[in-house]
Formats: structure tokens, sequence, C-alpha cells
């Protein structure tokens, strides 16, 4: 639970640093879709040609008609496993251009990957469904970016778990996690929101069930190999994205 906290921030960064890359979304045009279809169809499009309620339940935070606008949208462009394979190997193709010449990036594949291998995906069927697809023969930094977005999407999947056992609703956790009323707005929910003071500790609660969940991924990690994962993931984090001075 604690390795799972620690690491959070760092695996939700680099796990989806792909999806706001600029080649990624200009990938996306390319292909006849916008960013926010691409973004829908690509994590929802492992699932399979499934309804668009079936992905918004899966996703979980995002407004069902937010939702069904970018699934509907990309599925009149490519079906939507088609989208989501396009979207791996733009992840594989971030990771080389980032994670290649990352320090101890071969530990770093060692290590992700067996957390990956060891997470349990019951109750988490977008983690399930990216952790069936093929993934390309490709170098250590594709791999390891691979890896860090599956944890992600299993972190992802745990939250969903801990957000709906505390009985917030998803603009409730929302506006009382980080980004707050920015990501209630990004994904769909307009205002008025309610008061995020009261619902802080709830927020709290979930997230610790997600650091529960997640931790569950590395219980079979020795102390150094907790240890040593969170050392590379925040090291790794520190040279992709360099504090400017």
């Amino acid at each position: 639970m604690q390795t799972a906290a620690m690491a959070a921030d760092a695996v939700n960064r680099l796990g989806g640093a792909f999806l706001e890359c600029p080649r990624t979304l200009r990938r996306a045009r390319e292909l006849g879709l916008t960013g926010w279809a691409c973004y829908v169809a690509g994590r929802g499009g492992a699932l399979g040609d499934v309804r668009p309620d079936t992905v918004a339940a899966a996703l979980g935070l995002i407004t069902p008609e937010a939702v069904r606008d970018g699934w509907d949208a990309a599925r009149r462009a490519l079906s939507p496993r088609e989208v989501a394979a396009h979207l791996l190997a733009e992840c594989c193709r971030w990771g080389s251009e980032h994670l290649d010449d990352a320090p101890k990036v071969d530990r770093l594949v060692e290590l992700t990957e067996k957390a990956v291998l060891a997470a349990d995906g019951a109750g988490l069927p977008l983690f399930a469904a990216w952790r069936a697809m093929p993934v390309p023969d490709d170098g250590p930094g594709a791999r390891a970016a691979v890896a860090l977005h599956l944890l992600r999407e299993h972190r992802a999947g745990a939250l969903l778990l801990g957000v709906r056992s505390s009985g917030l609703s998803p603009v409730e956790a929302l506006i009382a996690g980080p980004e707050g009323e920015a990501a209630a707005v990004a994904f769909g929910w307009q205002p008025p929101y309610p008061p995020v003071a009261p619902l802080l500790r709830r927020r709290a609660w979930a997230d610790a069930v997600a650091d529960r969940i997640s931790g569950q991924a590395v219980q079979n990690f020795t102390p150094a190999e907790r240890g040593e994962l969170v050392t590379l993931l925040k090291d790794t984090t520190r040279t992709v994205f360099p504090r400017r001075r």
C-alpha cells in the first residue's frame, strides 16, 4: 500500500504522457480523429466493439454523453480495436523517444513488467483488456512505456472501485481530486459543482482503497525491490519532466 501511494504520481505522469504528446494528437488527426475521439476510443477500444454505455461504465469518471460522442465519432473513421492499436503504437513510439536513454531503463522494465504480470485484473476491465493486447517487440523504452501505461490503467480502475465504494459520484470524486474543477470540465461535467470540503474525507478514503488494490501488484516484491521501483519511477519522472528554472 505504501509503495503504491509513493509511486502513484510518477505512474500517472509517465503512464499517460504519450496521450498528451503532440505527435500522438497529430497521428489522431491523420487517422481522421479528434483528440477526444482518440482518447475515448483508444482507451476503451481495447474492450472491442462494445456499446458506448459499456465503455462509459469502464472509464467510470467521464460523462456518458461525452463518452458516446467520442466513441461514435471514432467509429465513423475506424473500428475501436484499430484505434486502440494505433494508440498502443504511439505509446511505444513515445517510450522509444523519451525512455530509451533513461538511467537504468532495463531495470525499470524488469520491475514494472513484473508488477503488471502480478496485478489482479478482477473488477478492472480496462486494465485486463489492455494487458491482453499484443505488445510490439520493441526496445526497452517502448516496453517501459507500455508497462507504465498498464500500471496507470490498473491504478485508474482501482481508484474507480474506491470512488464507488466511498459513495462519491464521479463528479464529486473529480472536484475533490488534485485537479479539482478542471478535471470535471475536461470529463464533461458542467457546473454548478457541489462544495468540495465535505467530500475530501471520502476522496482520501477512495485514494487509500486505490493504494491498497494497486499495492497488491508488488506484494511479492522484496522490500528492496519496492524501494528500488519507487526510486526508479521518481528518477525517470525527473529525467522526462525536468523542472524549469
